[in-house]
């Protein structure tokens, strides 16, 4: 709805003596704003003209009968009321079950504040202050009193701060109305009452029969299950074929049983198994470490399907989770996004957000405390990333591990976050089940209606510390008075249905004994049935192999075809000249005599792998043009403003390309990309640092998720980071992207890790890397990627070397041969270093004809075949270097040199090369930075004596 018919509606209310009146105030508005009563100031600074009046260009004389001021007032104090109840009345709610601020009162939803008394507000009929009041709803009084049941109770809503008018109507209209409040039947509240009984007796049978174990239950937010059971019932009758769903700790166990299904025998048997104390929590314990190294049972998720006979069944994934709560957010929506696109037809991958949706499960504390989740936000609604609304769960037990609200969070509640997006919030007591219930129907029909986000704060408590060995009395001992007194809610609910006579007397005992002798007896025959023995973990050496043997050459004639495909446009697009031109010279790379660099390199093995019917998603937060002005994957019309990208109007293509402008993230796109990756296993997902250093900003999901996904949770993923790195005098930031962080986490071949120096390189290792896609060999690739190189002609490769090899992870410098009998010196480096070496030698060929030098194009898995022969094919070597030009205590040195030294024969001597150790990665300044630098070079090629040779000993 516009300002304008905003205004409007309003103004409708007011008709004869009343507009005549307000016409008359609205002329002394516009001479003086002060000098009128300050709650109609407030209506015309708010609303604008009368209507009227805009309609007739001007104030005409109306009969005033005998309307007062006061009487004006009155009914503009009304309207004001109404207004704060629906925008303050939260604040008054019923929302919370135990805690300081149970009960709670505001001044600004009661009358006498707005000077009205109840004969005030019944004597003004209700369809003056609202327009769609119920039949049954006679004056203002019983308006402020249905308004205050549907806003004031046990479930309040925060809807203001959304600027959609539309939007905003129709949440006003659910709400006012109570449309929003379901009508259970008195089976259905019995079949809560069941579910509830379910969830309590299993968390206390757990706490029973495995006393002081952690399980993080979910005590005290109960209601998460039946509400989550509400989410999935729903799917069942919309077209969704996927629900992903990402939480922490609190409450897994209760999800993975009663929501996806995992048997109770399989979780007593991880309980059975673990250590006392869970000091070794996964040791032995069976059926969790399918990984190779495998984790603690709360961070498991799971893969379900439900519904089988519903008009639609929903297949249900819980992610698996490290204890970084908030991280699994991004990695969740990249779920989505996945599952939502079809990507087998070329162009753009076709979008569908009612395919999947996405429930994520946030702690009170770390939804506001964890950066990653305004990140994970400010993502929803962006066209790379969004899937068409989230349903957000705050499970709020009041205490963020020992710390308080007052400590936690610098705002009212801990949804408050949420505001800045317009995301609808809802505040539910979790002691009231009908409530619960309702705020989840309301948020999912929202979801379906807006493709949009929506958040409840289901506000509870936790029945014991932040985990089962943990004692909350000595640090919130009031608060855990109130709760060791507070009945459950099944017990409450129970008390509830008994009093209105949908069960009897004793009913609810005997469901709960019941499901007590249910669990008894599954534990019972487990027990009968278990063995000592823990299942053998897969031995890592599963994934050694499978990345030689690749064949990444191609037919020359195809492409040129390619590379000439690529130089099509649309007719009638005006590309921007300087740039066309610059494109026009790559259709020439693969000519004789002609070379090809870095950006066509990268182009063609693009270009080719959707040739191939594998599908591309690339990302960062330039990457359609590249940060360093080399891709232009994405050209725009300097007429139009019209984008088009011509890996998607490529004829050839036989899969999707979608290549999207990141925000500015990294911890939130990498974890969105890297969860893309694993629910679309066949899709090369690539992302891009602007510069390698800002990953750093991203360590948390390259730690818990990229590096140690496989062994930890079984998870694959066959992601590509491109990370610029080389040292050009930029300074600290601009410089390293942080190699020696990546080899450090290298262990069970769970990625590669490579710095090419060769656009040929770049191209068929980005080919081998597609056909890992899918297959069990699948891993990451993190590859250190150049600046000043891209456009460097030592870097660019002729067409024979695309056309007839294939990647090679050690590499000869150019012009040497591969082995020489020659040389007592043999330098080995990786990335930008050797073009520099390779530079200076040109130079000085005369000098350095007793050294021989090698590349090392991939760093992990380590080459060792590869360099043993060649250490064999020099037999007069004296002295092995390794030279890089990160400083010793980063770049590779620190992985390399016990492989270095245990290759070396007794009279051979490992020296390094390179700056000394250093605190910050690179200098400042460029001219320090330039001599630092060729004294490295010189040195390792032994054309000076600038510095200590055997610094590396």
């Amino acid at each position: 709805m516009t300002q304008q018919e905003s205004s409007g509606r309003f103004w409708e209310k007011f008709h004869g003596p009343n507009m005549g009146y307000i016409e008359e105030q609205y002329d002394m508005y516009k001479q003086d704003p002060s000098a009128i009563d300050p709650s109609l100031k407030e209506m015309f600074d708010q609303y604008g003209a009368p209507e009227w009046l805009r309609q007739s260009g001007g104030l005409q004389q109306a009969d005033l009968g005998t309307t007062s001021a006061s009487d004006i007032k009155k009914l503009t104090s009304t309207m004001k009321l109404v207004e704060a109840i629906r925008r303050y009345g939260h604040l008054e709610a019923d929302i919370y079950p135990v805690g300081k601020e149970k009960n709670r009162k505001t001044e600004l939803v009661d009358p006498s504040y707005y000077g009205l008394s109840n004969e005030d507000l019944e004597a003004i009929p209700a369809n003056w202050i609202w327009e769609q009041a119920p039949s049954n709803v006679d004056n203002a009084l019983e308006v402020v009193n249905l308004l205050k049941e549907n806003y004031v109770g046990t479930i309040s809503f925060e809807y203001d701060h959304v600027n959609n008018d539309d939007e905003r109507k129709w949440l006003q209209d659910k709400i006012d109305t109570s449309a929003f409040a379901l009508s259970l039947s008195k089976e259905d509240k019995k079949q809560l009452l069941k579910r509830l009984t379910e969830v309590e007796g299993f968390e206390s049978f757990l706490a029973k029969t495995f006393v002081g174990q952690k399980r993080f239950s979910i005590e005290g937010l109960e209601m998460m299950i039946p509400m989550l059971d509400k989410a999935v019932r729903n799917s069942f009758t919309d077209e969704t074929e996927q629900i992903m769903m990402g939480m922490a700790h609190r409450g897994r166990l209760s999800v993975l049983s009663h929501v996806l299904g995992k048997p109770y025998d399989k979780i007593f048997s991880e309980f059975h198994y673990s250590s006392d104390k869970e000091l070794m929590p996964s040791a032995g314990s069976k059926g969790i470490n399918y990984g190779w190294t495998g984790d603690v049972k709360y961070h498991f998720g799971a893969v379900t399907s439900l519904g089988e006979d519903e008009v639609s069944p929903t297949r249900i994934t819980l992610a698996h989770n490290p204890s970084h709560l908030e991280f699994i957010n991004p990695v969740v929506e990249g779920f989505t996004r996945a599952a939502q696109e079809d990507s087998s037809q070329s162009g753009a991958p076709e979008h569908d957000q009612n395919k999947a949706f996405s429930i994520l499960i946030h702690g009170d504390a770390a939804f506001i405390g964890e950066g990653v989740v305004a990140e994970t936000l400010n993502m929803s609604d962006l066209p790379g990333y969004r899937t068409g609304g989230t349903l957000h769960l705050i499970a709020n037990n009041l205490v963020g591990f020992t710390t308080g609200q007052d400590q936690g969070r610098s705002t009212r509640y801990a949804s408050d976050l949420a505001k800045g997006f317009e995301i609808p919030i809802i505040h539910v007591n979790a002691d009231d089940p009908e409530a619960c219930v309702s705020a989840m129907a309301l948020a999912y029909e929202y979801r379906q209606t807006f493709h949009k986000d929506f958040l409840i704060d289901l506000v509870g408590y936790r029945r014991y510390g932040h985990n089962e060995m943990d004692e909350p009395r000595a640090t919130q001992p009031q608060l855990y008075k109130e709760i060791d007194s507070h009945e459950t809610v099944a017990v409450l609910y129970a008390k509830r249905l008994q009093e209105e006579g949908i069960i009897g007397e004793g009913e609810y005992d005997e469901i709960k004994n019941e499901r007590e002798q249910e669990l008894r007896d599954i534990f019972n025959n487990m027990m009968e049935n278990k063995t000592d023995e823990p299942e053998p973990k897969p031995a890592p050496e599963a994934l050694s192999n499978g990345l030689d043997g690749i064949k990444t050459a191609l037919p020359l004639e195809q492409l040129r075809e390619l590379n000439e495909g690529l130089l099509k446009r649309p007719e009638g697009f005006n590309g921007f000249k300087k740039l066309e031109k610059i494109l026009k010279k790559r259709g020439e790379a693969l000519e004789e005599g002609k070379k090809a660099d870095w950006a066509t390199a990268e182009t063609l093995a693009y270009a080719s792998i959707l040739q191939e019917g594998i599908p591309i998603r690339l990302t960062g937060q330039d990457s359609e043009r590249g940060t360093f002005a080399h891709r232009h994957l994405v050209l725009h019309d300097v007429e139009t403003g019209d984008t088009y990208c011509p890996m998607q109007g490529l004829e050839q293509a036989k899969a999707s390309f979608a290549i999207h402008n990141s925000p500015l993230s990294e911890a939130g796109v990498l974890g969105f990309e890297y969860g893309y990756s694993v629910q679309s296993p066949n899709t090369l997902v690539l992302w891009e640092a602007q510069f390698g250093d800002f990953a750093n900003a991203g360590q948390v999901i390259f730690d818990q998720f990229i590096a140690a996904g496989r062994a930890k949770w079984g998870e694959k993923s066959n992601m590509v980071l491109l990370l610029p790195h080389g040292y050009e005098g930029q300074g600290p930031e601009h410089s390293s992207a942080r190699l020696e962080r990546f080899l450090q986490l290298a262990a069970e071949n769970n990625w590669i890790v490579a710095n090419v120096t060769t656009s040929a390189q770049y191209f068929h290792l980005l080919r081998r890397q597609a056909a890992l896609g899918g297959k069990d060999s699948a891993r990451p690739l993190v590859v250190m990627t150049p600046k000043s190189l891209l456009r460097n002609q030592r870097v660019a490769s002729s067409a024979e070397e695309f056309s007839e090899k294939n990647f090679e992870k050690l590499i000869a410098q150019p012009g040497l041969p591969k082995t020489t009998k020659k040389a007592k010196r043999l330098v080995i480096g990786s990335g930008k270093v050797m073009v520099d070496i390779a530079e200076t030698m040109s130079q000085n060929e005369k000098q350095v004809d007793d050294i021989h030098i090698v590349r090392l194009e991939q760093i992990y898995p380590f080459p060792q075949k590869e360099l043993e022969k060649i250490l064999k094919g020099c037999p007069n070597v004296e002295e092995v270097i390794w030279v890089q030009e990160e400083p010793r205590n980063m770049g590779s040195w620190n992985f390399v040199k016990e492989i270095l030294f245990n290759l070396l024969e007794d009279n051979q001597q490992l020296h390094y090369v390179g700056r000394p150790d250093r605190s910050s990665p690179a200098v400042g300044e460029p001219n320090i930075h330039k001599t630092e630098q060729k004294r490295i070079v010189h040195e390792a090629l032994k054309l000076s004596k600038g510095g200590d040779s055997n610094e590396g000993n």
